[in-house]
């Protein structure tokens, strides 16, 4: 008989699958301190959790027999993930439970934000009967842009056409074929931000995604358009949009979510009259609670019985032998698919990775995971992919992952080589390790190079010509860029060229800009690892 612990408030219609087991008992007893948890952990074999219990390394030592941590929700920031792993706990958590009602409140505060609601009502309980002040927008016809195209963007897609509503849409890994298939007008950022009525925002917050509309955006819109986001507070540039509301630019705004949460009393948007705002509902509903306990009861009931699971954030288990020789390569292989995902222009379609040398001995499954995972997380977040749900979301975007093994290395004993291949360009990374441990990035596309994968680099793509290191080096020295490595990449003498700078911060945008200005430079880009 299996032994479930629920610490935190969760609907019983959510956890009636336990319930109804036979071979499971179910405890419920919420607002127990660590203390507490620690002196009764022993005897479980799940705990299931919401956002109040905090899972503790010292919490899972003292669970002997605990196998699983369910949070009945998607973050997991609650629980000791790295602690849970070396304990072989899995932990699992329910992604697709909140989609539906997160849709949904996208469109209640687009409609909201089109005819005033809000506004109206309060003057109307307030004894003003004004009809004069709130003359609002039809949805139909109305062009849509909708800014990431994952579960929650394409819900709100589907519901819109029904509306009547044009969509244009972006989503780093949306290619035309999929973009035909949904129905929806493919096309980038600006291109979306230049042509909507309408903008609602639904990716996660990436060092790529925070800002993605600012200021340059804010200028290039229709004016009188209307903008929704309802995903994480960092995506739109709230200083940047007062000034747009301010300027006649942005006629209305619907914001579920704060860079800061809760936002300050004094913040601008709670009492200006065309800014609607609630308190991150996007999940608040009775099914959506019901549905993400009823998604982990599910798949602890699979786990306890040995059974396939889906949903882990945590590494899968992995035999011992195996793990042992490919453990020193996951973090390799993460930063070579981070690395490339960063260089690559354009919708990836496929992650080609080739294993030559020993590793075409070994089941390389467990590393390409981490492989796709870096190649995704550049703009999904780190915390949206894992090693187990990489592959099932490389699937859903429609994203080919082909694995090849070869003997030859190359001189490497190990080689892991990385293609990318995108709606606009292919590009390859290969990466090994010097003498088991360091980890070095080897080629780039036609180019040999020594790189060490971490810090801040500037991949420059040039002509062979006298003088452009000295330009280069000149400009960043001016700025107070300091340049700690430097290696330059070459076939033939005068003909296409590379370099690779490592360099001890980021440089300004402006100064990245200036660089691409040079003589002979064909791009620059930034590389954060």
């Amino acid at each position: 008989m299996y032994k479930v612990l629920v610490s935190d408030p969760i609907s019983d219609m959510g956890i009636q699958l336990l319930y109804d087991a036979s071979d499971v008992t179910v405890d419920k007893k919420p607002g127990l301190s660590e203390d507490e948890l620690v002196d009764i952990i022993g005897e479980y074999d799940a705990l299931l959790v919401r956002s109040q219990t905090r899972v503790t390394e010292r919490i899972m030592e003292a669970g002997k027999k605990l196998k699983v941590v369910g949070r009945a929700g998607v973050g997991v920031d609650n629980i000791d993930l790295p602690a849970a792993t070396k304990r072989g706990i899995i932990v699992i958590n329910a992604p697709d439970g909140n989609t539906i009602t997160t849709c949904e409140h996208t469109f209640a505060m687009m409609m909201a934000v089109a005819r005033h609601i809000p506004q109206a009502y309060a003057k109307t309980v307030n004894g003003v009967w004004d009809r004069k002040s709130f003359l609002g927008v039809e949805l139909r016809n109305k062009v849509l842009g909708v800014l990431g195209m994952g579960r929650i963007g394409s819900e709100v897609a589907a519901r819109a056409k029904a509306f009547g509503m044009s969509i244009h849409a972006y989503d780093p890994f949306l290619t035309e074929e999929r973009a035909e298939k949904l129905g929806v007008k493919l096309g980038t950022v600006n291109e979306i931000v230049a042509n909507a009525d309408f903008i609602t925002v639904h990716t996660p917050l990436t060092p790529e995604t925070r800002h993605m509309i600012s200021r340059p955006q804010f200028e290039i819109m229709k004016k009188g358009m209307r903008i929704v986001n309802c995903a994480r507070g960092g995506i739109i540039d709230e200083l940047a949009l007062m000034e747009a509301v301010d300027q006649g630019i942005v006629a209305g705004a619907a914001f579920d979510v704060f860079e800061e949460e809760p936002p300050r009393p004094d913040h601008p948007f709670l009492k200006h009259p065309q800014i609607i705002v609630t308190p991150h509902l996007g999940a608040s509903t009775v099914e959506a609670q019901e549905n993400v306990a009823i998604d982990v009861s599910e798949q602890v009931l699979l786990i306890l019985r040995g059974q396939a699971f889906k949903n882990a954030v945590n590494m899968p288990p992995v035999p011992a032998d195996v793990l042992n020789k490919l453990q020193p390569y996951f973090d390799l292989g993460e930063k070579l698919g981070h690395f490339l995902a960063q260089l690559t222009i354009g919708a990836v379609r496929e992650i080609h990775v080739n294993y030559s040398g020993e590793l075409a001995d070994v089941d390389t499954n467990p590393l390409t995971r981490y492989v796709v995972r870096g190649v995704l997380s550049h703009h999904l977040g780190g915390d949206v992919v894992n090693v187990v749900n990489s592959m099932h979301l490389a699937k859903e975007r429609d994203v080919q992952v082909v694995v090849s093994k070869t003997a030859a290395t190359k001189g490497f004993t190990n080689l892991i080589t990385l293609t990318l291949k995108s709606n606009k360009e292919e590009r390859l990374l290969a990466g090994t390790l010097l003498n088991g441990y360091g980890a070095r990035f080897v080629q780039l596309d036609q180019y040999p190079v020594d790189i060490s994968p971490e810090g801040n680099l500037l991949i420059i793509s040039h002509n062979d010509k006298p003088g452009i290191i000295g330009r280069v080096g000149t400009l960043l020295g001016s700025n107070e860029v300091n340049i700690a490595t430097m290696q330059v990449g070459r076939k033939i003498v005068g003909g296409a060229a590379i370099m690779v700078l490592t360099v001890d911060k980021q440089p300004a945008k402006i100064v990245v800009e200036e660089l691409a200005k040079l003589p002979e430079i064909i791009t620059v880009k930034e590389i954060t690892l």
